[in-house]
Parts: C-alpha cells; sequence; structure tokens
C-alpha cells in the first residue's frame, strides 16, 4: 500500500467511525468463519478494541465453553451468553465476535439490532469443515458425524444469520483481503443507512 492509498484509508475509516457512533461491530456466523480472526484485524484497521463473548464468558463464569455446556447445558450456557453480550454492547464501540448459536437468540438480536452493526461471515460447508476440524473444542462436534451436525447447524441458521445487516461471504481468502471487504461493506452499509448514532 503506497502512502495514498494509507491516507484514504485513514480517511475513509474516520468516516465510518464517525457513522458508528457509539454502536459496535458484530461478527456472527457459524462456528470456523473466522469471526476472531476477522474482527482482530477489523478492529487493528479501525483502532477500536476487540472483544469474543465465548472468551468473556469463560472469564465471568471461570469456565471453559465445554465445562459450561457440559455442567449447565445449553439453554442454561445461551442465558448467560445473552446477559453477556448484552453488557458488552453498551459499551460501545467496539468490535465484537460472538459465538455461533449467540445470533439465535431473539433478545440477543435486538440488542445488537439496537446497539451495533452486525456482520454475517458467510462460509460454505467445506470451508467450515477444513477449519473446525483442527480445533477440540466444539462442543457442538462432539457427535461421530460432524460434517452431518455442521451441515444441519447450516440449514437452521443461515436463514436467521441472512437477517445481520450485513453478509461478506468468507472463502479460502488472506484475512486481510476478508477484513478490507469488511470494512469496505460496513462503509457502505452506513452511508446507504444514513443511520448515525
Amino acid at each position: 500500500m503506497n502512502a495514498q492509498q494509507a491516507s484514504a484509508n485513514r480517511t475513509n475509516h474516520a468516516d465510518l467511525l464517525q457513522k458508528l457512533g457509539q454502536r459496535s461491530i458484530v461478527f456472527v456466523g457459524l462456528m470456523g468463519a473466522g469471526k476472531t480472526a476477522i474482527g482482530r484485524k477489523v478492529a487493528s484497521a479501525l483502532g477500536l478494541p476487540f472483544i469474543d463473548s465465548d472468551h468473556e464468558i469463560e472469564g465471568v463464569s471461570r469456565m471453559s465453553i465445554p465445562e459450561l455446556f457440559a455442567a449447565y447445558g445449553e439453554p442454561e450456557f445461551r442465558a448467560l451468553e445473552q446477559r453477556v453480550i448484552a453488557r458488552i454492547l453498551e459499551t460501545g464501540p467496539k468490535i465484537l465476535s460472538t459465538g455461533g448459536g449467540a445470533y439465535m437468540n431473539e433478545e440477543t438480536r435486538a440488542a445488537i439490532a439496537a446497539h451495533g452493526v452486525s456482520v454475517w461471515l458467510k462460509a460454505d460447508l467445506d470451508l467450515l469443515m477444513e477449519r473446525v476440524s483442527k480445533k477440540q473444542n466444539r462442543p457442538l462436534l462432539r457427535d461421530p458425524d460432524p460434517r452431518g451436525v455442521l451441515s444441519r447447524l447450516i440449514d437452521e441458521r443461515y436463514p436467521v444469520y441472512a437477517q445481520a445487516d450485513i453478509t461478506v461471504a468468507t472463502r479460502d481468502e488472506t484475512k486481510e483481503v476478508i477484513s478490507s471487504e469488511v470494512i469496505e461493506a460496513i462503509t457502505h452499509h452506513l452511508k446507504s443507512s444514513g443511520k448515525v448514532d
């Protein structure tokens, strides 16, 4: 990137931040979509703090996500997740990466709509399988047929994720490319919606 491009980026980013106001940018999508990796890149580019809701939940509960699922079950975990996300959103602006099931909660969606701009990182099944198979800390995938589980989650969740303000297709591309596409999409969304916090 040359100096001229860097200067243009800074101007565009300042404009985006002004239009964003006190709202946060909230990443939603399935496990393996890259919400944390892309979220960190976007946070770094915009000079905003980055928070991963799963890490916050683990900090609050002093338990890992798999331990919480095992001890309390998914409904209790979702209730805790909802409270943690609502609290995070009250103090914007920041970049927030949410767990794959968070956006399925109607109250969480309402809180995100009220205090944020939601970005769905949409990935296809093959890419998700390739990424999640490298990690063992996915409670929903502790199943003899993880591909079948992911496929069902896509069927269940993609129609709800589609309610997000912005959809960006994530694919086998660098984090830099995807994160700059996200920033571009947010800029366009904020300009076209004309909504200033």
